[in-house]
């Protein structure tokens, strides 16, 4: 009886000090295309002129399946001091619903920040990251 008394404490006292949560949209940075290997290697600082893969992961379905990418400059003369560096309109295919990866190539040194907005509700970042191009 006293091992099971103590079974179930240690039950109970699992389960209430345990935190869940759910899953959060994020984007990772690589140096190399992203595979099932290469996917532990985040990276967020790149060379000028080098490839810069990334991956978008969304838990939540955007529903009207399209996206919009948008690269920002920070420190730079635009307003406020930001400048919009890349914008980019992204269709995603039936696989793609929960994710999309691509690469792009950043010729100007400087810190930068990569947003994911929705089609559906274009005001409401989904996602962003941060790296720095020496």
């Amino acid at each position: 009886m006293k091992k099971f008394l103590v079974f179930l404490t240690m039950l109970f006292l699992m389960f209430s000090t345990s935190a869940c949560t759910s899953e959060k949209p994020g984007i990772l940075f690589n140096k190399y295309p992203i595979t099932e290997d290469t996917v532990m290697g985040y990276e967020t600082v790149f060379g000028v002129g080098t490839r810069i893969y990334y991956l978008v992961l969304m838990p939540e379905k955007i529903h009207s399946r399209y996206a919009y990418l948008q690269i920002i400059k920070k420190g730079s003369a635009g307003r406020l001091g930001y400048k919009v560096y890349y914008g980019k309109n992204i269709r995603l295919k039936n696989e793609q619903i929960y994710y999309y990866d691509d690469y792009i190539v950043i010729n100007e040194p400087g810190n930068y920040v990569m947003q994911i907005f929705s089609k559906d509700n274009p005001q409401k970042v989904l996602t962003m990251g941060e790296f720095l191009v020496k």
